[in-house]
């Protein structure tokens, strides 16, 4: 499939019976630097182009230079690029919802949905206008090669960050760069709020080969003391036995924020596995790679985005997923078969 989806929505689904093989990601592009990845992820040609977020530093609750940034974005020439070359989704992390680190209580995020979704260009008539967030699916191919893609929205209803003590992080966590904020102390605590859980619990419901969760900050990594879903532990472990109790197959996690790259892997209960890739960030980069126990393969702190390619024309598809420097030249890169991703 080459730049031929479908323009509208159906419902909460953009469906493209096209098959789509070769799925790329990346997140965190300051708008006015120069990116060259831009031009190397074009002359991969993909199919889809995922922004993960950060997709422009906003951080302002003036809505005019929110949308002067976005427009500095769409007049980038590797951009247009992209453009033409790819279909282009989107969702947000805090720099372009408007503020760092910022959840539930940025006062501006009503009028920064409408701009990143006419950014987008997203159909007047779609959903994600009227909820309580920008979150949405996607549905690619036909019965036997279909391809979901699912953004959830982890800024609009997120609960507080707890930050851990001066001394404690000094003394602590910044030797091994571990970050400002601890676990939350309240059980409840979330990131995406009671209504978005049961869309997502619906979405994950839906019958598809392949499960892409675009997931704006790391989702499988323990805690790191940045922002994650691990800081909200009641989440994370909603959602993954939600995946082991109804055997969810084919699911393939997506992540940013972070400045650096890295690939995660884990067993469910039910003995199939997960696969996540972080790819982070397009234009930015960081002094350092924190701890993650379900690493697996190479890293870097150096930009870089991602790929997920997918060979239909086998019995049992072959997956390949991992990660490409601003070259275009694959650093890290793992292997495996859809039946693994399967009880």
């Amino acid at each position: 499939m080459k730049k031929t989806l479908l323009a509208g929505l159906v419902a909460t689904l953009s469906f493209n019976t096209l098959a789509i093989d070769k799925i790329y990601f990346g997140s965190c592009g300051k708008q006015y630097k120069e990116m060259p990845i831009f031009n190397a992820i074009a002359k991969d040609n993909p199919d889809l182009f995922i922004f993960l977020g950060d997709n422009i530093y906003g951080d302002t609750e003036d809505m005019q230079e929110l949308a002067d940034k976005y427009q500095t974005l769409a007049n980038h020439s590797g951009f247009k690029k992209l453009k033409a070359t790819a279909e282009l989704i989107a969702i947000w992390d805090d720099h372009d919802y408007g503020e760092n680190d910022a959840g539930k209580e940025y006062p501006q995020k009503e009028a920064s949905k409408k701009i990143m979704l006419d950014f987008w260009q997203e159909p007047k008539d779609s959903p994600r206008y009227q909820r309580d967030g920008i979150y949405t699916s996607y549905m690619y191919g036909n019965k036997n090669q279909e391809v979901q893609v699912i953004l959830p929205d982890l800024r609009w209803n997120r609960d507080e960050l707890h930050q851990v003590s001066k001394l404690d992080y000094v003394a602590k966590r910044a030797p091994i760069n571990m970050g400002p904020y601890k676990v939350s102390p309240d059980a409840k605590a979330s990131m995406l709020g009671e209504k978005q859980w049961q869309w997502l619990e619906q979405e994950l419901l839906k019958p598809a080969k392949i499960k892409i969760i675009g997931s704006s900050l790391q989702l499988l990594p323990e805690f790191t003391g940045w922002e994650s879903w691990a800081n909200f532990p009641n989440d994370r472990k909603r959602l993954l036995n939600f995946i082991e109790k109804h055997a969810i197959s084919g699911v393939i996690i997506i992540s940013g924020d972070t400045h650096w790259g890295e690939t995660s892997y884990v067993k469910n209960g039910k003995g199939y596995g997960l696969w996540e890739i972080t790819s982070s960030g397009l234009s930015e980069k960081w002094k350092d790679v924190s701890p993650n126990e379900h690493r697996v393969g190479a890293f870097t702190h150096d930009v870089n985005y991602g790929f997920i390619e997918i060979d239909w024309q086998q019995a049992d598809p072959l997956i390949e997923i991992g990660l490409k420097d601003v070259n275009g030249t694959v650093f890290s890169q793992q292997s495996f078969r859809l039946s693994s991703l399967q009880p």
